[in-house]
């Protein structure tokens, strides 16, 4: 079986590229130049070179890395890049529902059963009130309230998210919404403690799409701001990407980890993500597993503005600091 990455080096003469259905394609180049079709993956050692060119120091030994990776996890980083190569004929909704079955057929997969087998067993640590609202003339403010689990995102959180974009979508007197996260991150994406407890990957796209905050924070960007922190993991930066506004804290850092689970990004990611940073540099942060600070977020789109969070702004908002 051909592998399922394959590496180029583009000179100014290399032609547009047809890329394999099944195979993940990097282009490397000395210094960015004109970007030539069919790549899913651009790496480069130029300087500041910009989208949708990924800067490394070594790009080869980068893209070495990525292809590594792809061979470990062949079924999730092909299904990406199909995901994401159909992203722009595709309209946002849409964008959701392909994302949503690609994830649900890995799930069905060996190498994510074999995550599975291999993960410590972890005990759900459910809150009573997963998302706190808080509303002050026109604006409304949601905090996710599990910061003893760093906000994972387990089912009720999800479904309360739902109900307060629900709200926020429907009421044309909310004029803003703004979401955070109480306690050290804004959010460590999903919960590992359910994942695989669903037997059924039918039954859970059916659900995936029909409790869909990343389809109602589409339906109200314009109206949100989401405020990062600390770890912004999974969904927590694939929903947050969907507002109109996104601002950091010096201390965040994103990134998306599905593909060691033989998973794709599942909360809206590939359409998230590739509106603000592009397909290219969407597909480099899921394959790469590269954590990006806050400046680096913030040069790629995926935050608008670097802020500090007052401990007094902080507590108006009903977000506890590490120490409370």
């Amino acid at each position: 079986m051909k592998s399922p990455c394959r590496v180029i080096d583009i000179a100014p003469s290399t032609p547009p590229q047809r890329p394999a259905r099944d195979q993940v394609l990097i282009g490397v180049a000395a210094c960015p130049g004109e970007v030539p079709d069919g790549f899913d993956i651009l790496l480069t050692e130029g300087p500041a070179a910009p989208r949708p060119w990924v800067v490394s120091s070594d790009a080869r030994a980068t893209a070495r890395r990525i292809a590594a990776e792809a061979e470990r996890h062949p079924a999730a980083a092909v299904a990406l890049v199909q995901v994401l190569r159909m992203g722009p004929a595709l309209a946002p909704p849409d964008r959701l529902l392909v994302e949503s079955m690609a994830y649900s057929a890995l799930q069905g997969g060996a190498d994510f059963r074999a995550w599975l087998a291999a993960a410590p067993p972890r005990v759900p640590r459910p809150a009573a009130e997963p998302v706190r609202l808080r509303r002050d003339g026109g604006r409304l403010s949601v905090v996710l309230d599990r910061p003893w689990a760093r906000n994972a995102f387990d089912a009720a959180t999800r479904d309360a998210l739902c109900e307060a974009l629900e709200v926020a979508a429907a009421d044309p007197s909310i004029t803003g919404v703004d979401v955070r996260g109480a306690g050290p991150a804004f959010c460590a994406g999903g919960d590992l403690a359910e994942f695989g407890t669903s037997g059924d990957t039918a039954e859970a796209h059916r659900v995936r799409v029909s409790r869909s905050p990343a389809a109602l924070l589409l339906s109200c960007a314009s109206k949100v701001t989401v405020h990062l922190h600390g770890a912004c993991v999974g969904a927590g930066i694939e929903l947050a990407a969907f507002a109109g506004r996104v601002t950091a804290a010096p201390d965040t850092v994103i990134r998306l980890p599905e593909i060691g689970m033989g998973l794709i990004p599942g909360a809206g990611g590939t359409a998230s993500l590739p509106a603000r940073a592009g397909r290219e540099r969407t597909a480099f942060l899921a394959l790469s597993g590269t954590a990006l600070t806050a400046p680096q977020a913030l040069a790629w789109g995926l935050v608008d503005e670097i802020t500090g969070i007052r401990r007094d702004v902080r507590r108006a908002h009903g977000v506890r600091t590490n120490t409370e």
